[in-house]
């Protein structure tokens, strides 16, 4: 069992074009606060970011935002945050969102999402840490994606052992006890 006290979550700064993200996002941030987690995000006011954010709060949950200069300059921090870390660049910030958390789970979202959540995976694709990674699969957002993940396997650019050591799910109330009991298979390196 992984001892998760933080939870980072990577989700869009947008809406998306489906009322079920939305309405998912807002389940999802009260069953961490059911969990007894605290969240650790991007630090955004607006979007998924914003609604997962707000409520957390709204449920008696700890938040921390980790915004970079550039995105606070635009009025885009969260100042509801109990804790809201302004940042040098984007570099930055995903290494303090790393350093602070237990585990990570990407909800839908766009590039930005995208790109967080492979970097974590890689990182731990190269043993850099065994921090549990999911993606909750809200309305089947992700089904392409995973799809080509398990093409990507397939044609052996990528280990199987490696690919399971990733926790998809479609439940907002089953991702968070799946990484918990996630087993990081250490032999999947390159």
């Amino acid at each position: 069992m992984n001892k998760i006290k933080k939870i980072c979550v990577f989700c869009g700064s947008g809406l998306g074009g489906k009322e079920i993200y939305s309405d998912v996002t807002e389940k999802f941030a009260a069953e961490i606060v059911k969990n007894g987690l605290e969240l650790v995000y991007g630090g955004g006011n607006i979007g998924l970011m914003g609604i997962l954010s707000d409520n957390v709060k709204k449920h008696g949950g700890k938040v921390t935002g980790v915004i970079p200069e550039f995105l606070y300059n635009l009025k885009l921090g969260n100042k509801n945050a109990d804790e809201l870390k302004i940042v040098k660049d984007m570099h930055e910030r995903k290494k303090t969102m790393y350093e602070l958390s237990d585990c990570f789970v990407a909800l839908p979202g766009g590039i930005g999402t995208l790109e967080e959540i492979f970097e974590i995976f890689t990182w731990q694709q190269l043993a850099l840490h065994c921090k549990p990674c999911g993606i909750l699969n809200i309305g089947g957002y992700y089904d392409s994606l995973i799809e080509f993940l398990n093409k990507t396997a397939g044609d052996d650019f990528m280990k199987h052992d490696h690919l399971e050591n990733l926790v998809i799910d479609e439940d907002f109330d089953k991702i968070i006890p799946k990484l918990s009991a996630c087993k990081i298979n250490k032999t999947a390196k390159v």
